[in-house]
This record gives C-alpha cells, structure tokens and sequence, in this order.
C-alpha cells in the first residue's frame, strides 16, 4: 500500500460528543418505542407482568447471563494464548468483562479499549494483538448463526427472515476466520476508498496473523464455548416467557432471542439497540404473543442481557483502567 491523502478527523473532544449524542438519542428512541408500545396495551397490564417476577427468577435470568458472558472470557483467555499474550486468566476476564462498558458504542469499536489495556500490559501493539478481537467477534457469529439454523430447523412455525441473518452471520465468520481471503478484502476496501493507508495496512497484517488460530482444536472449544453461553441466554429468554404465560416453545424462544440479537448487531446500532427490541416485539407479535406480554418481556431479557453486561464492564472498567495503567508504570521503572 502507498500514501495517500488524509481526510482531518474530528478532535477526540468532538467524536465522544457525537458518540454520546448517538448514544443518548437511540435510547430515547427505543425508550419512546417501549413505552408507546406499553402504553398501547396499558401501563397497568406491562407493570402488572413484570411485577409478577420474584426475584430469584430474575437472579435466574441474570446467572444465565452470567454464564454466557464467563464462557466468552474463557474463550478469549484461549485465544490469547493461543496468539502468545502473556497473559493469565484473572487478566483476560479483567479485559473481557471490562470491555463490556463500551458495548453501547458505534459498531462496539469501543470495545477494542481491551487492545489498549493489553499494550499497556504486555507491550503489544494494537495490530498484534488485534486478531484477538477479530476471532471473538467470529466466533460469536459462528456460534449464533448455528444455534439460529439449528433453532429455526427444530421451532414450529420458522421465522421468516432468518435464513438470510442466518447467512450472512456464517458468512462473516468464515471470513473473519480465513486469513488471506481477510486480507484480500481489505486491500479492495482499501483500494475503492484511498485513504487511511496507515490504518489499512494495520488490518492487513492483523489479517495475515489470524493464521496462528488455523488449528482444530481450538477453534472447536471455541466454538463449543460460544454456543453454550449463547445457548444459555436463549434459555433464559424461554424461561422468561413461560413465566409470563407464554409458551411458545424453546426453539422458538432461542430463535427469536438469537434472531433479533444477530437482527440488532447488523444495524451496526450501539449494542443493536432500537433493531433487537422491534425485531423481538414484532415476532412475539406474529407468533400470537400479545403485546401486554411481548413488550414487557423484551424489556426484561435486554435489561438482563445487555445491560447487565454494561453493568459488569462500568464495575470492572476502573480495575481494568488502573490495572494495565499501573502495569504501564512498571514497565516503564525497568
């Protein structure tokens, strides 16, 4: 790749303006949307739902979360070893988990703050260790798209539009997964735009470095990892309904929990919101779940789902922060 021109950015100041303000206006978005809904089937039958969870359900509902987001940490403690971070275990789910506070970001690229605790720690660059984040991003997809065509396959009924989310999940996996096929869309990406050349010879290399996952077995605990704990999410959203007095069936629930979860990221929305919480009211919807139910239920399961995953990164992100800062201060002593 060659120089080329550079477009000026806007000053840091300025982008984490523009992120809150994103941020701040799609949940005022989806705010508005889920209290229209439930205000549209009364105020009285949605809190009348909700207020009909004891609390160990909901302890349920947030250890099932828990799980999910514990199998990830141990998947991306994998494959830092696997790329070689001299890392240990306590270190990896510091990162993981504290990443979690940036989910509400752009795309989630806040959540590559972990490639800055790692440099800081370790002494890695960011395009050393950036594979790791490409790797966790495939295997989530990898695992949700097989759990949406096995779920699809066995729910009565099948949901429409899942083949394509389907698809295109697999399909990002693979390619996120296989090295020179990365790197060549990287160099056309590069090639149609003609700028950031710094930037895309970065991907290029982390591209070229995925090479070092290319072994059976771990991509298989990898991918066995990912479907446990997003299978464990799913479930959740089964039992939710079925307290709410909504059987429609478990395939079905963890199809349209996966469905609209894989619905939302595509939107590239912060943490998909406004695209998971429509997605997963207008199938409930169309599977005659009625909407003093469905309105309700969403917002249970993405208070705990995504926002209880905030909730643990906002708790661990100062540790995480004064952690790699003071690791970045004794390495600098030597």
């Amino acid at each position: 790749m060659t120089l080329s021109r550079h477009t000026p950015s806007a000053p840091p100041a300025a982008r984490r303006w523009r992120d809150r303000a994103l941020i701040a206006g799609l949940l005022g978005l989806v705010g508005l949307g889920l209290a229209g809904l439930a205000s549209a089937t009364g105020w009285r039958e949605t809190l009348a739902q909700i207020a009909r969870l004891h609390l160990w359900q909901i302890a349920a509902l947030l250890g099932l979360s828990l799980a999910n987001y514990l199998m990830r940490s141990a998947r991306w403690h994998l494959l830092a070893r696997r790329l070689g971070l001299p890392t240990t275990l306590a270190q990896d789910i510091r990162h993981y988990l504290g990443g979690f506070a940036m989910s509400v970001t752009p795309g989630r690229v806040g959540e590559l703050v972990r490639m800055r605790w790692l440099r800081r720690e370790t002494g890695w660059a960011i395009e050393r260790s950036a594979p790791l984040a490409l790797m966790d991003r495939a295997g989530d997809l990898a695992a949700m798209g097989l759990i949406l065509a096995l779920a699809v396959s066995l729910a009565a009924g099948g949901i429409a539009g899942a083949l394509p989310v389907t698809l295109l999940a697999l399909a990002a996996a693979v390619v996120a997964t296989r090295p020179r096929l990365l790197a060549a869309l990287v160099t056309l990406a590069y090639r149609a735009l003609g700028r950031f050349p710094r930037l895309f010879a970065r991907a290029r290399a982390a591209a070229r470095s995925l090479a070092r996952f290319s072994h059976g077995p771990t991509l298989g605990l990898v991918l066995t990892l990912g479907l446990m704990g997003w299978m464990a999410e799913g479930y959740a959203f089964h039992l939710l309904l079925g307290w709410m007095g909504a059987e429609i069936g478990l395939w079905k629930a963890i199809a349209i929990f996966v469905f609209a979860t894989l619905a939302g990221g595509l939107t590239g929305a912060p943490g998909g919101l406004g695209g998971a919480e429509a997605a997963m009211v207008a199938l409930l919807s169309l599977d005659g779940v009625p909407l003093e139910i469905s309105v309700p239920a969403t917002a249970v399961i993405r208070l705990t789902t995504l926002w209880f995953a905030i909730a643990i990164g906002l708790a661990t992100f100062p540790l995480a922060e004064r952690a790699s800062l003071k690791a970045q201060e004794q390495g600098a002593e030597k």
